[in-house]
């Protein structure tokens, strides 16, 4: 039986399909280590590098959207500042964009308020729609990312906190009849905590399967297949023969798919390093900006079954993924994503976030502006004042003349 629905889901092949590790248990891990190379055209994708204050921008938009009046004074977020993760007053933050937050005096006590502009409203409304329209899609992101862990369950902490790079809203799992389908259970899990699983028939093929399956290069018919990563090198970046060699002999051992069960695979071997690229690869497909700090993934090492240094899967697969070391954070970019735009799908959010993105740089134009004005006006009234010293100086020069020749 095969199905498949949206655009990022799931084929479902029902088949008795051997697993990987029964085949190739003999590759041993090879020490490599590639330099790495900075690449500008990854370093200036600006909805990639701008998503951490987009981000902040867009909890605070929600509360304002959320209140009845559309308008919030300044003391209803002022102190909530390390919940947004804002690293300054909330205030100086809110007139840092004037083109999304409008500011006026409030009715009592002379106090600043806050209100979107009309083209923040405007763009609040399509967002509105995109989660209205895409719903389906989003709850198969939200599917995928928790068929891919340890018995097909993860706490709602872990996936609240994956949220913005799902693209899920704020208050996705607040609402279960609409949002989840019957495949999804609430459970308690160890710890206490409170978990989400999904329930799933047959076999869930990756991007990399399908893209596969489509190019005739995989049958789907069998997991001893060598699915070969698809590779995306930087511009003057050159490889040793010996890593050549490797990489070679890596793209040839058989593809172990995120969803499959993997916990036979010896850690030490070549295999399960794949298998950690794999799962790497699928994780940043899912995500709106294809890409993830890095240390924001180190949280998932414990439900994903991940190495303790999973951190060097990307140094060590350059031709994957690209480390962007812009903000003084390290970005984890998944090249294909940017490279080849027809084998993974635009998640249905980026384009409003690119609309946010727009008054951002629109509200840096503004404050520019006003800065040099100022700096206009200042110089005018100085000039001024010393055109009247001047005049003033000339009076009394003159006065002092007048008196010396009366004396």
């Amino acid at each position: 039986m095969l199905f498949f629905h949206s655009k990022t889901a799931a084929f479902s092949l029902q088949l008795p399909l051997k697993r990987p590790y029964l085949y190739t248990q003999k590759q041993d891990y090879v020490d490599v280590y590639m330099k790495w190379k900075k690449d500008r055209f990854f370093d200036s994708i600006e909805h990639i590098h701008r998503s951490i204050e987009l981000k902040r921008i867009i909890s605070l938009k929600n509360c304002i959207t959320e209140d009845p009046n559309g308008c919030i004074p300044i003391s209803a977020v002022s102190k909530r500042g390390l919940e947004f993760d804002i690293p300054i007053k909330v205030a100086r933050f809110l007139r840092q964009y004037p083109s999304i937050f409008e500011e006026f005096t409030g009715p009592e006590h002379n106090l600043p308020w806050f209100r979107l502009t009309p083209e923040a409203i405007e763009i609040d409304r399509e967002e509105k729609r995109v989660y209205e329209e895409c719903r389906v899609d989003l709850r198969d992101r939200l599917k995928r990312f928790i068929l891919m862990s340890r018995g097909k369950v993860l706490p709602l902490k872990i996936i609240q906190g994956m949220q913005w790079c799902l693209g899920l809203p704020a208050g996705f799992l607040q609402n279960p009849e609409v949002n989840l389908d019957s495949s999804f259970r609430f459970v308690e899990m160890e710890d206490g905590l409170k978990g989400l699983a999904v329930e799933s028939k047959g076999i869930v093929f990756s991007v990399i399967q399908r893209n596969s399956l489509k190019k005739g290069v995989y049958s789907g018919l069998s997991m001893e297949e060598a699915v070969p990563f698809p590779l995306f090198p930087s511009k003057g970046l050159r490889l040793k023969t010996k890593i050549e060699n490797w990489l070679n002999e890596f793209q040839n051992l058989p593809y172990v798919s995120p969803y499959e069960d993997y916990s036979n695979l010896d850690p030490n071997s070549d295999l399960a390093e794949k298998r950690v690229v794999g799962f790497l690869h699928e994780l940043l497909s899912l995500f709106v900006e294809h890409s993830a700090e890095r240390k924001r993934l180190l949280c998932l090492k414990k439900y994903f079954r991940l190495p303790q240094k999973v951190h060097k899967a990307f140094e060590r697969h350059p031709l994957m993924f690209y480390l962007s070391m812009k903000n003084k954070t390290c970005t984890a970019i998944l090249k294909e994503a940017y490279c080849d735009k027809h084998s993974i799908g635009r998640h249905p959010l980026l384009r409003v976030r690119k609309k946010y993105i727009s008054l951002i740089k629109e509200s840096e134009v503004i404050l520019k502006s006003r800065r040099v004005n100022n700096r206009s006006v200042n110089q005018i009234t100085v000039v001024k004042d010393l055109d009247s010293d001047f005049e003033s100086d000339s009076v009394n020069e003159e006065g002092r003349i007048e008196l010396a020749e009366c004396s």
